[in-house]
Formats: C-alpha cells, structure tokens, sequence
C-alpha cells in the first residue's frame, strides 16, 4: 500500500460512511461519497476511482445497478448486512468483483479491499459456502460437475477463512493461481445460472 487508492464509498447511511472511512485509514484516499446509487454512479464518472465500496440496499437501485452500470470502469465491492445466498449471486452477475458483510474487522476489510483493488475477487469467508452450496445444487440439477475438483478444494478452504497465501501454501500452487481459481469458479457461476434461466424458461413455454 505504498500509495492511496482512490475509494469512492457509497451507503445511504453517511455516520457508516464515517466509520468506513475512518476504518480505512491512510493506505486508501477516499475522493467521493454517495448516498443513493445514482450518485454514485456520479461519483464514479467524476472521481474515477480505483475501488468503489458501495452498499447493497440503496435507494435508485442500490449496489446492483451501480455494478452493472460501472463494473467495466472501475472494481466495486459489495458491502452490506446481508448474507443472502441471492444477494451475493446477483452481485457477482452483476459485475461486483467482492462482497463482503459489514461485520468484517477493520483489518480484514482493508487487506480485502487492497486486494480488490488490484483485481482480485473478495468476499467473506463464511459465504464461500454458498456459492458451494450453489454449485451442489447445479450439479444435482444437471447431472453434471460444475466446478473441477480443484476449484472446490480452493472454495473449501476459502469457506475455512485461509487467505490465499496459505492456500497456495496448502495445496503446492501459487497464490496468483488461487487467485485464478476463484475467478474462474465466479465466472462460471454467472454462466451456469444464465443457462439455468434460459433452460427454465425453454422448459415452461417462455420465449
């Protein structure tokens, strides 16, 4: 964290914005804030942040359409109270590249939140098990094994609250790989429910 990254927050609660803020400290610059989703996709445009930490539950459509509109342009991370396994699916569909719950400790958020800015995906520990459990459900479904066997060793391990330097440690592979792994497992979650909707919606006469 040799410089700051540009954090735009968004949270139409502004004494939460506060205690973000504060939580972050020096190793991030926050250059806007934002209390409803268009504002921050004002914000956005105007600020062009590095990272945008943006409440799920917003009024104008909150966090979901905030990535969907800015995902491309910058990286958003979802933090929010909700532990819904369809809040976090629509936020990834969405183009959040983390989430995260409110509850996190100050220093886990910052570590996650320098890692999104870099890239890579971020989300609580305890929801790695419902992507999992998402994944159980799909194959029943399907007949078919989404994710490789490795993919769910990662997952697994992540659901236990291992950083991905000590997965990489663990299983003998390199922390940017694990970084990969994650990537791809999100990336085919957003596909494989895609077709899900499109095979519901051949199977019930919806076109």
């Amino acid at each position: 964290m040799a410089t700051s990254i540009k954090v735009v927050l968004a949270d139409d609660h502004p004494i939460w914005r506060d205690g973000v803020r504060a939580d972050l400290g020096d190793g991030f610059w926050v250059v806007g804030e934002a209390g409803t989703a268009e504002e921050a996709i004002e914000a956005i445009r105007k600020h062009k942040p590095d990272l945008v930490v943006c409440d799920l539950h917003m009024p104008g459509g909150g966090g979901i359409k905030v990535a969907r509109t800015c995902g491309e342009q910058t990286r958003i991370v979802m933090l929010t109270v909700s532990e819904q396994e369809r809040d976090l699916l629509d936020a990834v569909a969405a183009g959040a590249v983390g989430y995260l719950v409110k509850s996190t400790p100050p220093d886990e958020l910052r570590t996650a939140l320098w890692k999104a800015s870099q890239g890579e995906p971020v989300f609580s520990p305890a929801l790695a098990s419902l992507v999992l459990g998402e994944f159980r459900r799909m194959s029943k479904g399907t007949g078919a094994e989404p994710i490789s066997e490795r993919e769910r060793e990662v997952l697994q391990l992540v659901a236990r609250g291992h950083t991905y330097k000590e997965i990489g440690a663990s299983l003998f592979i390199a922390e940017k790989t694990v970084e990969n792994h994650v990537r791809n497992i999100l990336g085919k979650l957003h596909l494989n429910r895609k077709q899900e909707l499109i095979r519901y919606a051949l199977e019930h006469g919806i076109e």
